[in-house]
């Protein structure tokens, strides 16, 4: 139950008629697993902290770098050199302590993967690699969690939703089947700040619609942002029946 401190902090949220007292109840149980702490994984983690996730799970092997404040808004100037999951747990304690913050500071793979996926309500993909990307859309598929997946490049972002629970709804390899290998990282691509904080904050309204059985996530869909116009186009997804991944669930 929520204690009258709780209840002011989140009231401009339990006001809306939706959602209101249920919904942040549900934000407030939940466990939520974000893989990656960079440019996307810092608005994602931001957000969902201060709309009252109760548990944040932070994943990433990598330690702050001067070229990541441009766009990783969670960590400072003082974090280079600290690890991104102890950076983004102190800039999370300094926004809402009630928040609990699981780091881990590996790279999850195989059955440590997917016992994290499990564990979660929701998954956050926020990583910048294919094969990363489709390892979490399997243990997500294998463990029937819904999956919110964000990338960002250029001036180009894209959001979608997978949600196992739901029957014949497409996955995210089926994703990369329809558009192809497009793999390519900030670092050799470029990529403008404002754009993943742009996709990061989607993500993170995704997965608070998911949580709370708020609204309609963005599931068998592809939202696409092209920031140089601002002009935003949704796609609807079909299930690949002959998709590695799913293609037989």
């Amino acid at each position: 139950m929520m204690n009258d401190e709780q209840l002011q902090r989140y009231s401009r949220q339990i006001m809306l008629p939706d959602f209101d007292y249920q919904g942040q109840q549900k934000l407030l149980s939940a466990r939520v697993l974000i893989i990656g702490l960079g440019g996307l994984g810092s608005p994602v983690a931001l957000y969902l902290a201060s709309a009252g996730v109760g548990t944040l799970v932070l994943v990433d092997d990598d330690v702050v770098d001067q070229s990541n404040l441009q766009r990783q808004i969670i960590h400072g100037e003082a974090d280079i050199g600290t690890s991104k999951v102890l950076s983004a747990k102190q800039s999370i304690a300094a926004l809402n302590s009630d928040v609990l913050v699981v780091t881990i500071n590996s790279r999850l793979e195989a059955s440590a993967l997917l016992k994290e996926v499990i564990k979660a309500d929701v998954v956050l993909d926020c990583c910048d690699n294919l094969a990363t990307r489709l390892a979490v859309n399997k243990a997500c598929l294998q463990s029937h969690t819904p999956l919110v997946s964000g990338a960002a490049i250029r001036m180009e972002g894209q959001i979608t939703v997978v949600d196992p629970r739901q029957p014949n709804t497409p996955c995210y390899h089926c994703l990369t089947q329809l558009t192809g290998d497009q793999q390519g990282s900030c670092s050799t691509n470029g990529v403008m700040a404002p754009l993943v904080g742009i996709i990061g904050a989607t993500q993170a309204m995704e997965a608070i619609k998911v949580l709370s059985s708020f609204g309609e996530p963005l599931v068998g869909k592809l939202l696409l942002l092209e920031a140089k116009t601002m002009h935003w186009q949704t796609f609807s997804l079909a299930k690949d029946m002959n998709c590695v991944s799913c293609g037989e669930n």
